[in-house]
């Protein structure tokens, strides 16, 4: 048996992370590449970008910064071309971005209806199909889906992102069920709450966390770190028998 560090290492494997110029991805570009991955990071801001990779070539590992824009089909499969025309090919997709465009479906516009549809969604769709072609030819791949808890469980205010997030649940399984004989991996984490800039900026007011927080068993929101150490483990041959898994990671919230 391979000893516990090479069952968690991702040496010599090319990941593709969406939205990994923030947040959640960026933790999980990290993360990744100090398991020894190259990393293809796609976001929004060149700036930080440009911060992340410096991290990561610092650490050894190959860094690629590629952008566009998720909600648009073509710019999206601009963004699967240039990484597998980059690093050759691409054995984990990480499908980190996503946008949350919350308020009462009354109130709720058919754009951002459409616009959060597209980005969380139809992207990972697009993505998905773009790689996978090359990871049955290997007989090996992972991909992760970053849902929410909201693809399981109803919140008020969250029409959009919920339908988006269940929907990506529905993806990941059928991809599942399309992938697992080509030895290809499939998986969504549906975190709570987590305390990106994002995260802060929707529950930081008080009458809005502490009643989510008094129904969560354990007591808190969670870390980017703590999403990005699951993903770990989904990317590396230590998760090889989990497929087509929604891993909630919210302290309990939908077990009550």
């Amino acid at each position: 048996m391979a000893s516990w560090h090479q069952r968690f290492s991702l040496a010599g494997k090319t990941a593709l992370i969406t939205g990994a110029s923030s947040g959640i991805g960026t933790a999980i570009a990290e993360v990744f590449a100090d398991a020894g991955a190259d990393i293809v990071g796609h976001g929004r801001s060149h700036e930080r970008l440009a911060a992340l990779g410096e991290t990561i070539t610092a650490s050894g590992r190959q860094f690629t910064a590629v952008t566009g824009d998720l909600a648009l089909a073509a710019e999206t499969e601009a963004i699967a071309a240039q990484a597998l025309a980059v690093m050759g090919r691409i054995d984990i997709l990480v499908n980190s971005a996503g946008i949350a465009l919350t308020g009462p479906v009354t109130a709720s516009s058919l754009e951002d209806w459409m616009r959060t549809l597209a980005v969380n969604l139809t992207a990972p769709f697009i993505l998905s199909k773009a790689v996978l072609p090359g990871m049955m030819a290997r007989k090996q791949g992972k991909i992760i889906n970053i849902s929410s808890q909201t693809g399981v469980i109803a919140l008020p205010d969250h029409a959009a992102y919920a339908t988006s997030k269940g929907g990506l649940n529905a993806l990941t399984k059928s991809l599942m069920a399309e992938a697992a004989p080509h030895n290809i991996q499939v998986n969504a984490i549906c975190p709570t709450v987590v305390l990106t800039e994002m995260g802060q900026q929707l529950w930081s007011a008080p009458e809005k966390k502490d009643p989510f927080i008094a129904k969560t068993p354990l007591g808190r929101f969670g870390e980017p770190v703590e999403i990005a150490d699951m993903a770990l483990y989904l990317a590396s041959p230590a998760s090889d028998l989990v497929n087509g898994a929604i891993m909630m990671i919210e302290g309990g919230y939908s077990s009550l």
